[in-house]
This record gives C-alpha cells, sequence and structure tokens, in this order.
C-alpha cells in the first residue's frame, strides 16, 4: 500500500471543468498487450463528456490512505447542487482506461515465395472519415465564506463553497478539520479572483462503511459553463514530483486538445523487436519518459483519438450505450436507432508545478482523423525459401532487425547494444548471391 498522504488530499483537480470490416489492409494481427493506468504509480484519471456548455465531469483518484483523512478540493464555476452530484463506477473508467490503452500489436510475415509482404504493407488502423462542518453561517461569514449548500451523496457529505479572499477561505478549512498544505492560499487566490466556487468532500464513514465497499467511488457533477478548463494546481501543492493525469474526453465532434500546452501526438506506428512482447510496460513506459524529456517535459501527449462505435485493432470492445451513459455521455437519443457521436480523445499528462503553472484548458474539433498509440512486432518467415522473392526476403531481414533496434534505441534511450543482444539474431545470415542459382545442397 502506498503511504498515506498526509493531510488533505487535494486530488488535483479543480476544475472549473462498428467495427470496421477488415480488409487487405486492415489489422490482420494479433493485440497482445496494452500500457494502461496501471503502469504509473501516481495517476489520476478523469472522464469529461462535454457538448456545448454543459460538462459531466467524473473524477477518480489513486487514494489507497485510510478513508477517514480523505478530503477533495476542487474548484467549480458554479454552485452546485445536491442534484448535479453523484457517485460514478469506478469499472467505467477501467473500461474507458482498456479500451484507449496504447497497444502492441504483432504480425506474421507470410512466405515471400507466395505472397511477398512488402514492410509497407504493415496495416495501418483503418482511417474513416472521418462537510463539512457544523458550524454556524456567523462563523462562516467570520472568514468570509459562504456554504452555498451542503449535503450528502453516497458515501461523501459536501459542501460547496464560495470564499471573498484565499486567507479566509484557507482559515475556514483548518477550521474545519482539513489540513491545508503551507502555501494553498496562493494558489486558491487566482480561483476566488474569477468567481469560482470550491467543491469540498470528505467521507461520510458511517455511510462508508454501510455500503460495503473497499475502495472510494468516483464521484461525478455535472455543470454548465463556457470554461473548459481541468485545475490541476491544487494538486502540485502537496507533492514537488511528477504526476499523471488521464484526460478521457467524450464529445460529439472530433479529437480534443489542451489549448494552452502543446498537444503532441505519442510515436506510434514504430516495428520494434520481437522481445519487447514480453517487457512491454517496461518499453512504454521508458518510451513515455524519453519522449517526455524531449518536448520539454511541458506538452499534452495524445494517446488515443478515434470514434467510440468502433476500433481497429482492439484493445478492448468498444463501450456500449449503457457504459456510455454512465461516462456521463448525457446526448444520446434512446428513440433513435442510429449510434450517437461519440469520439473519445486519451490525453496523458505528466505535470510538476515548474512545467505546469497553468490549469489545463481544452477545446475539441472538428478533426475526426483517428489516432492511436500503437507499436509492431513483426515475425519474420522462417520456412525455406527457393525463389529470388524468398533470397530477397532473407537478405533483408538482417537490415530489418537492425532497423528496428535503431528505432527502439531512439525511442527508449535504451543501450543499442544491449538491444542487439536481447534480439538474438546472431543465426540471420545475409545469403549469397550466388545461392539465387546454386541453392543449398
Amino acid at each position: 500500500m502506498k503511504p498515506l498522504r498526509s493531510i488533505l488530499s487535494l486530488l488535483l483537480i479543480g476544475i472549473i471543468l462498428l467495427a470496421h470490416p477488415a480488409n487487405a489492409f486492415a489489422f490482420c494481427g494479433f493485440y497482445v498487450a496494452k500500457a494502461d493506468a496501471k503502469l504509473y504509480n501516481q495517476a489520476s484519471q478523469v472522464i469529461i463528456a462535454r457538448d456545448g456548455d454543459r460538462t459531466i465531469l467524473t473524477m477518480a483518484n489513486d487514494y489507497q490512505g485510510d478513508v477517514k483523512d480523505f478530503a477533495l478540493v476542487v474548484p467549480v464555476p458554479v454552485v452546485l447542487q445536491e442534484e448535479q452530484v453523484q457517485i460514478g463506477d469506478s469499472s467505467i473508467i477501467e473500461r474507458l482506461d482498456a479500451f484507449s490503452a496504447p497497444r502492441l500489436v504483432e504480425y506474421f510475415d507470410s512466405d515471400p515465395c507466395t505472397a511477398y509482404l512488402r514492410r509497407d504493407a504493415v496495416p495501418a488502423p483503418m482511417a474513416q472519415s472521418a462537510p463539512g462542518s457544523t458550524r454556524g453561517a456567523s462563523a462562516d461569514e467570520a472568514f468570509g465564506v459562504t456554504v452555498e449548500s451542503r449535503f450528502s451523496v453516497g458515501e461523501y457529505d459536501i459542501a460547496i463553497l464560495s470564499a471573498r479572499e484565499s486567507n479566509g477561505l484557507e482559515n475556514w478549512l483548518n477550521h474545519n478539520g482539513y489540513r491545508i498544505p503551507r502555501g494553498a492560499n496562493q494558489v486558491l487566490h487566482p480561483y476566488i479572483r474569477q468567481g469560482m466556487k470550491f467543491f469540498v468532500a470528505k467521507v461520510n464513514l458511517g455511510e462508508f462503511e454501510k455500503a460495503g465497499i473497499q475502495l472510494l467511488r468516483p464521484l461525478m457533477i455535472a455543470y454548465e459553463s463556457p470554461k473548459f478548463m481541468l485545475p490541476i494546481r491544487l494538486g502540485t501543492i502537496n507533492s514537488q514530483g511528477e504526476q499523471d493525469l488521464i484526460v478521457y474526453i467524450l464529445s460529439r465532434q472530433g479529437q480534443a486538445e489542451v489549448t494552452n500546452y502543446r498537444t503532441v501526438k505519442i510515436p506510434s506506428d514504430a516495428e520494434i523487436p520481437l522481445f519487447v512482447k514480453n517487457e512491454f510496460s517496461e518499453f512504454y513506459k521508458a518510451m513515455f519518459q524519453n519522449t517526455y524529456q524531449r518536448e520539454g517535459r511541458n506538452v499534452a501527449f495524445l494517446e488515443y483519438a478515434w470514434d467510440t462505435a468502433n476500433c481497429d485493432p482492439c484493445s478492448a470492445d468498444p463501450p456500449t450505450l449503457e457504459e456510455l451513459k454512465k461516462a456521463g455521455v448525457f446526448w444520446l437519443d434512446n428513440n433513435s436507432n442510429r449510434w450517437p457521436n461519440v469520439f473519445i480523445s486519451r490525453i496523458h499528462v505528466r505535470y510538476t508545478r515548474d512545467k505546469f503553472p497553468e490549469d489545463l484548458t481544452f477545446q475539441t474539433t472538428a478533426n475526426k482523423q483517428l489516432f492511436q498509440g500503437r507499436y509492431v512486432l513483426r515475425h519474420p518467415y522462417t520456412g525455406e525459401v527457393n525463389c529470388s522473392a524468398g533470397y530477397e526476403y532473407k537478405r533483408m531481414l538482417a537490415r530489418r532487425f537492425e532497423e528496428e533496434a535503431q528505432t527502439l534505441a531512439k525511442l527508449t534511450n535504451w543501450n543499442i547494444q544491449d538491444i542487439r543482444q536481447k534480439m538474438n539474431v546472431a543465426e540471420v545470415v545475409d545469403i549469397p548471391w550466388w545461392r539465387r542459382i546454386w541453392p543449398l545442397r
């Protein structure tokens, strides 16, 4: 179990926030592994279902300490009423994670003498068109804080606060049993200046025990606001290190992107050595960290962008209509036979206080280009060959393996000599040119 987080777990985030039939070049290999959120020790996951100014936000956290010490403070754009807050289903986050995770796929070369498979024939993914406290109101006012509403949802006691100044809000939280990290008032101030409210939640132990659950469930909030943003600065107060945040944005339109930081696509469609099949988690973590460093540690990575109606290859089945509802998709038409427009963008942010001084702001676009983080293993043909195409195929294998080694080294910054040793391709020798007319006897 992870060390108990001191104090207030300020989870971050303040927001305020068919299968296409395979053809000759469609996926014909096997999906073999995925790099999901379990790779990261500290990864918050958020689902944002957004259409127009309407948003349903689902927040999951990795808190594993004693639930009595858990508390959450999230800036929100409006005062939320009880009916705007719901308990989410953890399984839907796991489903979207599995569906959109970067993936490893493998292909098997066919006999080059019957159907020579060109390297550039590796099928690409199918591209489609596109609590609070019991203090009285007067005591709250003394801090310049107004408790706008107070209610309970599931295992959480929730208060919605507004504040006139950050010191008062900090003092209110301290006086109500929330241990705020030093320096919090400086981070709270910009939200107060923007007129934002504060969603404050702590665990009702009686309801938690009554629910018979082991882990805290996600919280969902619904609101209207032109602001399409996700507060992350609160989460940097009590953390000096890197934190991973995975955001699943569901929209009617196309790809979503971060507008105040660069959004770049994670490297994809690289052919890498076969041994990576047993080291895919290590590969992806090293590749991500290397890319993160190369991009200056202040970019958001697009890991997946796809219509939820299909996938190719699929790391998990597409979400069902019922699962999309659980994810907060509110524009579904129960009376329509048409599959709704629901496009998912998976954005992975590794952030630190110094490199991400601003909250994340987003926009959705009309771009429906499909993208996935995909890495390819290609098994060579190992049978005998007795044709010129086969001789050429065998001759080019050594060069192909070296290219795979170089690609892997470039992606991960792993030592090239170690990679070559692990590839164990010493038996692959260039076939002499004279073997074309004088085969082995």
